[in-house]
């Protein structure tokens, strides 16, 4: 089997966090599917196992294990060692979209319809479980790390699965209750729980711990990764307000039509007036889905200066945290890998 070391390597030290997703995605994708299982029958593979490794293989820009890989890189680490704990946050993430997929009724994931469409809920919800069943079980497998290091990773890996799914309920609740009093703190709070967790600061953490880096280095890269993590969420929001590609690879706007409390609305309703709010909470409790009254919605957060505000915080997050990790941590190719990914999570366009 092909290792990360063979794939990577050395750093190339002009790369980009862009350069570094396009060169290695592919290939790390296929490592972390090497770690789903196969089934004890051949209906277990049809109904399990094959419709799991199918949905991973359609796989998105493998960001949350190659940040694993780069942060035990930049201290000094065998990311060969990492691999596990990659492949199950890689899983974890494969976890949480197919059941969010579900809750959100959602229709396209990755270009293709979601999973819960294609083979039903009941089994898009078992497949869920099964990913969530891999998390902590890979690194508990994996002989290449010490008993101490396994415990370690794995109380990561159990309050990185809490935390998301704590935002995802207030996320969900507050859809479902028809709660338009939410304030952007409320937001930072859910988004930093929901999503800049799992999507930052545990894999760079985690990768942190395998790689030997000290206690000061773990926590500089958990906070640089909860910065980014929250940042990436903010520019997640804004692609599905107004991104150009998005509509042909997920359901664009769906956020406004599943009511979603994303910063930009919470924003819009605090700061719009009377008439504004009035219509903006209209659409967004109706569930619709015309083009019309999306965009009319959209219009609205713009006029009041709500995407505009979203776009400058999601950079002053990832400003700071860069002047914090470059403190932190010795120049190298890693590091500037890690520098670049900042500013890719607040420039991507899809």
């Amino acid at each position: 089997m092909e290792t990360i070391n063979d794939i990577i390597g050395d750093i190339p030290s002009a790369f980009t966090f862009d350069d570094f997703l396009s060169a290695y995605a592919r290939r790390v994708g296929d490592l972390v599917n090497v770690y789903i299982p196969r089934g004890a029958h051949p209906d277990m593979d049809r109904y399990l196992y094959d419709p799991l490794k199918d949905f991973s293989k359609n796989g998105g820009k493998r960001h949350r294990p190659l940040i694993c890989f780069a942060a035990c890189k930049a201290v000094g680490g065998d990311m060969a060692l990492a691999t596990s704990a990659a492949a199950a946050i890689e899983h974890f993430h494969t976890a949480a979209l197919i059941h969010d997929d579900i809750a959100d009724e959602g229709e396209l994931r990755r270009g293709k319809p979601c999973m819960h469409l294609t083979e039903g809920v009941g089994l898009a919800i078992n497949v869920g479980d099964l990913a969530l069943s891999t998390v902590n079980g890979t690194v508990v497998d994996d002989p290449a790390l010490s008993d101490a290091t396994k415990v370690r990773v794995i109380s990561e890996l159990i309050a990185m699965t809490r935390r998301t799914i704590e935002g995802q309920a207030l996320d969900i609740g507050w859809a479902r209750d028809g709660r338009y009093d939410v304030t952007p703190e409320d937001y930072l709070a859910m988004a930093t729980h929901k999503t800049a967790h799992y999507s930052g600061a545990t894999p760079l953490a985690v990768g942190a711990i395998i790689g030997g880096g000290t206690d000061e280095q773990v926590e500089a890269l958990r906070t640089y990764g909860l910065a980014t993590g929250l940042a990436f969420q903010i520019q997640d929001d804004l692609l599905n307000l107004i991104g150009m590609e998005e509509s042909t690879k997920k359901d664009f706007r769906n956020d406004i039509t599943e009511g979603k409390r994303t910063l930009v609305v919470v924003h819009a309703l605090a700061n719009g007036s009377e008439a504004q709010r009035a219509r903006l909470v209209e659409i967004l409790s109706a569930r619709t889905k015309d083009a019309a009254q999306l965009s009319e919605a959209v219009d609205i957060m713009e006029a009041v200066g709500s995407i505009e505000y979203a776009r400058g915080y999601a950079q002053q997050l990832t400003d700071d945290a860069k002047a914090q990790l470059v403190a932190a941590l010795d120049p190298s190719p890693a590091r500037d890998v890690l520098l670049s990914m900042a500013d890719w999570f607040v420039t991507r366009l899809r």
